[in-house]
């Protein structure tokens, strides 16, 4: 495994090389100590922009590039408002397309008022907002994802500055739960009305989402959605609080050039239709997958193997998405960068909710807090069961598990066993 999430600093970004030059002019409009927050929260953006097109995931069914969610979070002055600046950057076109369609909205409640007689009203016309304002109610939401499916299947997206905004996009925050795994896994989410009045269909929930939030807000957010599947499928990116350094970050200037090339990377997307199989993303993610089995059998971390499914999901629709950028073709870099993505999304899971996650949240070790530890490395070369014992009460884990842990690093050769002498010995890699 590349990266150890048990620290407090962040997993290094790998250097954007070749098939990743798309990230890297969008970053270039951005300071330069936002560029690795920044870099998860660009693929619910970038994949809002394809349609009709589907790719194979390693468990051989179908998805598409849709129901990407990314929480963005930091300190209060910590630059996030950067992003916003980026979003409406890549999304100009859905903002001129949302203009025609807003003043066909006006138009058509112009006439309606106008008229007096109810059988001379027009009926509503068909429209879709590919941008729709944040203030959204679910209604509102509702009704715009049957526009979306009627007139193509589109994806529409939204960017929360505020985490508290999507209570209003769901209908409350007792429903957030449900419509953000409804919005994930791309369900039939509807609604029937007793009346003309209401909003009623069932279509295809077809939305990206990115949300910003301070670090206490994103825990009040999320506090009773931590072990339901909601937390699970949401990207988080954290920025933690670095020093100061006096210095006010510099943005970039939006030029005519870097619209130019941006919109050759957006119209790739846009061209993008189809069924596709990516082998050598799908092979990474199965490597993937095992790492995720190891870092959590070292960590006997049930919550940390649980997440680590959908941060595999998230991060290869992200290797989706740079495919297409790259003129459908896979480089090294690119396979960095996707296997960066899991690591980072996890490692900001545990920096901000790992306390909250343990079973007894108001007794937990202050080791725990840090996120998933390798406990094999806190052992020597040759140790008892005593030892990994005494380390797991240390960890707030139960005295329980040891034997069962010891037999899962024996079959997956981390150590052997000495009968003779009753200790356990590291097996060296």
């Amino acid at each position: 495994m590349k990266y150890d999430i048990s620290k407090s600093m962040a997993p290094k970004m790998p250097t954007l090389g070749k098939g990743t030059e798309c990230i890297k002019l969008l970053l270039s409009q951005a300071s330069k100590d936002m560029h690795e927050p920044l870099v998860p929260m660009l693929f619910p953006v970038l994949g809002a922009h394809v349609s009709a097109s589907k790719f194979q995931y390693p468990d051989n069914t179908w998805k598409e590039l849709c129901g990407m969610m990314a929480n963005l979070v930091g300190d209060s002055g910590c630059n996030k408002g950067q992003f916003s600046n980026i979003v409406e950057a890549i999304n100009r076109n859905f903002r001129d397309h949302d203009k025609e369609e807003m003043d066909k909205l006006v138009e058509w409640q112009r006439i309606r008022h106008t008229k007096g007689d109810n059988k001379d009203k027009p009926d509503r016309p068909e429209i879709a907002f590919w941008f729709p304002p944040t203030d959204t109610t679910r209604p509102a939401f509702l009704q715009n994802a049957i526009g979306c499916e009627t007139l193509g299947g589109r994806t529409q997206f939204f960017n929360l500055p505020e985490v508290e905004m999507a209570d209003g996009l769901c209908g409350g925050h007792k429903q957030v739960s449900h419509m953000l795994r409804n919005i994930y896994d791309r369900q039939r989410a509807g609604a029937l009305r007793a009346t003309a009045d209401g909003v009623t269909g069932n279509p295809i929930l077809r939305a990206n989402l990115t949300l910003s939030a301070v670090p206490i807000s994103a825990r009040n957010f999320y506090k009773c959605e931590l072990f339901n599947g909601t937390f699970g499928r949401m990207v988080f990116s954290y920025k933690p609080r670095t020093n100061r350094d006096g210095r006010i970050p510099r943005q970039g200037k939006y030029d005519e050039e870097f619209y130019k090339k941006l919109d050759e990377y957006l119209e790739r997307l846009d061209a993008c239709k189809g069924k596709f199989i990516i082998h050598s993303l799908n092979k990474l993610i199965d490597n993937l997958a095992q790492d995720m089995a190891t870092l959590a059998d070292l960590a006997d971390d049930d919550i940390l193997w649980d997440i680590s499914k959908r941060a595999l999901h998230s991060a290869w629709k992200a290797g989706c998405i740079l495919w297409i950028l790259n003129n459908q073709t896979w480089t090294k870099s690119m396979n960095e960068l996707v296997e960066w993505l899991v690591y980072h999304d996890i490692w900001s899971k545990m920096q901000l909710f790992a306390d909250m996650l343990g079973k007894n949240a108001d007794t937990i070790s202050e080791a725990q807090k840090r996120g998933p530890r390798n406990m094999l490395d806190s052992l020597p070369d040759s140790f008892s069961e005593a030892q990994l014992e005494a380390l797991r009460l240390e960890l707030g884990k139960s005295k329980e598990g040891t034997n069962g842990q010891l037999r899962k690093w024996v079959f997956r050769k981390f150590i052997t066993y000495s009968a003779q002498t009753g200790m356990y010995c590291k097996v060296k890699s």
